[in-house]
């Protein structure tokens, strides 16, 4: 035990250039091994087969008819940085925390897991910035105006029958 915690402890100190080199390769992100340099960052030749593709982007559907659907099929829909249990904008986590206040279902759809979806969003509501609020297929707007509505009294009328109807069909 004593003779392998020496061969560990002084191996760095016999060979330092052996242990410069294995600090600089862990912190380039490739592995060197006997002169030759593997990475798995930005692969250009790898086949159009094998490289990410979206669910939409495969079905056919264009992105407008599916935020379309999904406005027209959930009562209220939130178009956010991240998802309401880990969101990654202090304006989707608002709008999240003041809409889950009236007890509605949402409907959450992470923007960041798809770019192209963040686009068909803009387009289809013609605003720029995100969380995007859909209550009853219609476009409500960001945090400011979900909370502004919040403060106001305007969000609980405009949620009150979303909050009767989820009742009545458990």
């Amino acid at each position: 035990m004593a003779r392998l915690l020496f061969n560990t402890t002084f191996r760095g100190l016999l060979n330092p250039t052996q242990s410069l080199m294995s600090k600089q390769v862990a912190s380039s992100g490739s592995v060197l091994q006997q002169g030759l340099r593997y990475s798995t960052a930005g692969d250009s030749d790898t086949h159009d087969d094998f490289k990410p593709t979206s669910k939409i982007e495969r079905s056919g559907v264009s992105l407008q008819d599916v935020v379309k659907q999904d406005v027209v099929k959930n009562p209220v829909v939130i178009y956010m940085k991240g998802v309401p249990d880990a969101p990654r904008c202090g304006f989707s986590a608002l709008a999240v925390k003041i809409l889950q206040q009236y007890n509605v279902p949402i409907t959450p759809r992470n923007i960041l897991e798809n770019p192209r979806l963040k686009e068909g969003v803009k387009a289809f509501s013609n605003w720029p910035t995100f969380p995007q609020v859909f209550i009853k297929g219609e476009f409500v707007g960001g945090s400011d105006i979900v909370l502004n509505m919040h403060q106001q009294g305007q969000l609980r009328e405009l949620l009150a029958d979303i909050n009767a109807d989820s009742s009545k069909q458990a």
